[in-house]
């Protein structure tokens, strides 16, 4: 089952719960038995690969274009 974060309109507690999918957006109680807490919407990190090496090189020949001029396009 996912884990899911909410976060308590009352208290401003914040809170996760493991749920299904189908119980996701029903009403939960915060731990402190508040009933009007909202699902938070996830956060996901986008994270690139890091080595600060310049761009490669153009190749030479041919003539570029959408398959490096081979069909003419260019």
């Amino acid at each position: 089952m996912p884990l899911y974060d909410y976060r308590c309109r009352v208290c401003e507690e914040t809170f996760e719960l493991r749920r299904s999918i189908g119980d996701a957006d029903r009403d939960v109680a915060c731990p402190q038995g508040h009933t009007d807490a909202a699902r938070l919407l996830p956060v996901f990190a986008a994270t690139g690969r890091s080595g600060g090496g310049a761009a490669p090189a153009p190749a030479t020949g041919g003539g570029g274009g959408c398959c490096g001029g081979g069909c003419g396009c260019r």
